[in-house]
């Protein structure tokens, strides 16, 4: 890969309720009723809950979560996990928004290419491998848990990652309408889209991520970075 970014299918450990999370430049991803001032026992179960989730994602596949399962998994009543997170969908959007948290985290404040401190161009590229790669490695998760077609580009957590490539963008291709150009580099990276086209077409990850590299170059008018070990064009007058 160009742009190697450190993914993992697992998800991210859930912080502890007692240790002090630094969210201050964490764009909300969850609506905002999602996540209220918790009782510190309160906070415990929640975590308890979506670690028995995400256990059961790693050894039965995320058709092995249900709400009961949940609830025996955690040692705690089928009630307490619907008043928790509503039904099985509120579930894995809580999973999801949790990793979304993560990635925002890597973008915003993460070492470069993905995070401060490279070109604009360079970050674009590297979000888009990192989104292709995490979407890959949770696809079932992120297929059950994606929001009906109404409600798709309005959840928040879709809307951080669309603020961030617009405001790459804007550096990059100021004079183009770059709030458009986000979601046609974003729907890209549907991840319906990468189910069809690496289950249903057997696509290699390496074939998507030269596309987006490729697509990235094209809607920003620069050129495609080289391969690595790639040797520019041999000078005039040497054999």
């Amino acid at each position: 890969m160009l742009y190697a970014v450190a993914m993992s299918s697992a998800l991210p450990p859930f912080p502890k309720p007692e240790e002090p999370v630094d969210t201050s430049r964490l764009l909300e991803v969850g609506p905002a009723s999602d996540e209220p001032c918790l009782r510190a026992d309160a906070a415990r179960n929640r975590a308890r809950l979506l670690e028995a989730a995400a256990r059961l994602i790693a050894e039965h596949g995320v058709a092995g979560v249900t709400m009961e399962a949940v609830a025996a998994a955690a040692n705690v009543g089928k009630g307490t996990v619907f008043r928790r997170f509503g039904d099985r969908t509120g579930l894995l959007t809580a999973l999801l928004d949790h990793s979304a948290r993560q990635l925002q985290a890597d973008f915003l404040s993460g070492p470069p290419p993905l995070g401060p401190g490279s070109p604009p161009l360079e970050r674009l590229r590297a979000f888009g491998v990192a989104v292709l790669y995490r979407t890959a490695e949770q696809l079932d998760l992120q297929l059950a848990a994606q929001p009906e077609p109404t409600r798709r580009f309005v959840h928040p957590a879709i809307g951080s990652l669309r603020m961030h490539v617009t405001m790459l963008l804007r550096q990059i291709v100021p004079d183009a309408d770059c709030d458009l150009l986000a979601h046609t580099l974003l729907a890209s990276l549907d991840p319906a889209l990468i189910h069809h086209l690496t289950r249903q077409c057997d696509m290699p990850m390496d074939r998507l991520e030269a596309g987006w590299l490729d697509l990235v170059a094209r809607v920003t008018g620069t050129e495609p970075p080289r391969p690595a070990g790639a040797c520019g064009p041999r000078p005039a007058g040497r054999g």
